[in-house]
């Protein structure tokens, strides 16, 4: 088997790129290059390109970019694009849909509302895709995605799909662990009927609720800590005096403290010196270690 998927002899029909800068794929704007950048054309091509890779290449897949924080010196790897790739969505019956895990949270949400089913509004407040979603049971205003997932596609390194059913996963507050080298494919997700006006109007108010609270107009990755036990990371930051704290160009917003924005200059390092600060701070005020749900990657060095 070829080592390199660059020369390798497959009928691959997606796009394969060489030292691609991944911040330009990553909402805080800052990481170094991947060696090698793929957006598969589809899952039938995504598969082929696994069956190519050698066993013992990194792999990272990446949707929106979002609750992610790549290193400057960038991933000496593979990593796998599939917003915009994988975007199969559509009906199930009468109370599901299946969705790829390239398909934005808030385009779920969308669709769900549009056909009448209720119960993943909540996923119109996740700046991400499905495959995140999955992998990290992300939740907003009160909702978890596994609470509605009926079942999921997973695809392994050697590009064998396999369905799985909930029970096969271990899931707690933004962590999953299911079968070791399995990655989401997609998910079908089982809804409640309701009113679709209804729906829609839930949607709204949540973005709209979003955009007063939070800072949409800059570069973040979203949340940058776990909520503690009975309370809210954002109440400690801001309890300790955080809100505006600057380091290099990376900044705890002074709009909520929870979020770290990138002001036009931040490196990834800056950002990591500011989360270490943030939690060391909070640390010495409450006495609460905040646990970043931010997904490091790439070599950090010392």
């Amino acid at each position: 088997m070829n080592s390199d998927p660059a020369k390798a002899s497959l009928p691959l029909r997606g796009e394969l790129r060489v030292d691609e800068p991944l911040a330009r794929h990553t909402s805080w704007r800052v990481g170094g290059p991947a060696r090698r950048f793929f957006r598969p054309a589809d899952a039938a091509d995504l598969a082929a390109f696994l069956r190519g890779l050698d066993p013992t290449e990194p792999v990272f897949w990446l949707g929106l970019g979002s609750n992610l924080l790549v290193s400057d010196a960038g991933f000496a790897g593979t990593v796998i694009q599939t917003q915009g790739c994988l975007s199969v969505l559509r009906r199930v019956g009468e109370r599901g849909i299946r969705t790829e895990s390239g398909v934005s949270c808030a385009k779920v949400a969308r669709f769900a509302a549009r056909l009448g089913l209720t119960g993943v509004e909540f996923l119109a407040g996740i700046p991400g895709t499905m495959g995140g979603a999955l992998a990290m049971n992300a939740g907003a205003y009160g909702g978890e995605t596994w609470d509605r997932v009926g079942r999921v596609l997973t695809i392994d390194r050697r590009g064998e799909l396999r369905e799985r059913l909930p029970k096969d996963f271990r899931i707690g507050y933004r962590r999953v662990q299911g079968p070791p080298g399995e990655w989401f494919l997609g998910a079908e997700l089982a809804l409640e009927p309701g009113d679709a006006a209804a729906s829609l109007e839930r949607i709204h108010d949540l973005l709209e609720r979003r955009g007063h609270a939070q800072p949409i107009g800059l570069p973040s990755c979203g949340s940058v800590f776990r909520n503690p036990p009975g309370d809210h990371a954002a109440r400690l930051i801001e309890a300790a005096g955080l809100k505006g704290l600057c380091v290099g160009g990376a900044q705890v917003s002074e709009k909520h403290a929870n979020f770290i924005v990138n002001m036009g200059t931040a490196s990834a390092w800056d950002i990591i010196r500011l989360i270490e600060r943030v939690q060391s701070e909070v640390a010495r005020t409450s006495g609460v270690r905040l646990t970043p749900e931010v997904c490091r990657v790439g070599g950090w060095g010392s």
